[in-house]
């Protein structure tokens, strides 16, 4: 029996920008691959058609997997790759795996002796810690603050703590219609010495990414309303 692959694709961050940030190995095994496990099934089918491979995108079989999709669900789709087909993970944006729930048929493939595989792609998080000049060593992804202001500003205040007593980078994000009042929360609790990255619409022609104390931040509070944005303290 043919050994099947899991392949974890990463998608595009911005539109427009598949030729500058996706390898030829992605466009390689997507012309070969026939089933998905999606966050968004929409979403996947955009973006495979996107690359213009010459595939009918109804041919194709699409799993979704998202926050609410049923363990159960998954483990049972997951049979096509026992029985010896390939299938990809594709997440919203970026790398699959990585604040997305991948990881999900990811741990199923690797209960059940399956080979994954990763591929090289975009990752907003990896970029923004990469051109932030903070600490690459030692560092902690959040994911999504709480939405309670005051439980916000409570968490604001533990990562900056983190950051005084260790030196360790701390990286989160925020639903884009809520980035300025994160950041207002930042610019209010955090000392102002305390270093402030904001990478915003990482990848695309409009991408800005700076580094800067937070003092200067309130000098300079950028407009980050429904923009894809990682903030990263240091």
């Amino acid at each position: 029996m043919k050994t099947a692959t899991l392949f974890l694709i990463p998608t595009i961050l911005a539109d427009n920008t598949a030729e500058n940030v996706l390898s030829p190995q992605i466009k390689a095994v997507i012309s070969q691959t026939n089933y998905y496990f999606v966050e968004n099934v929409r979403t996947a089918r955009r973006f495979i058609s996107s690359l213009k491979l010459g595939i009918s995108i109804d041919s194709l079989t699409f799993f979704e997997l998202n926050k609410d999709t049923p363990l159960a669900e998954t483990q049972a789709q997951m049979q096509i790759l026992l029985d010896g087909n390939d299938a990809g993970i594709i997440s919203e944006a970026g790398c699959p795996g990585i604040a997305d729930p991948g990881n999900v048929a990811v741990r199923i493939a690797h209960q059940k002796n399956i080979q994954v595989v990763p591929l090289v792609g975009p990752s907003a998080i990896f970029m923004a810690l990469m051109a932030s000049g903070m600490n690459g060593q030692s560092f902690v992804f959040h994911g999504y603050l709480p939405i309670e202001r005051n439980a916000r500003q409570h968490k604001i205040k533990e990562l900056e703590n983190a950051v005084l007593k260790s030196n360790q980078t701390q990286i989160f994000m925020e639903t884009p219609y809520r980035n300025n009042a994160l950041l207002d929360d930042i610019l209010l609790i955090c000392q102002t010495t305390t270093q402030l990255c904001i990478a915003c619409n990482v990848s695309a022609n409009d991408e800005f990414i700076k580094t800067k104390s937070v003092k200067n931040w309130q000098n300079d509070k950028p407009n980050l309303r429904k923009k894809p944005t990682v903030f990263l303290l240091g």
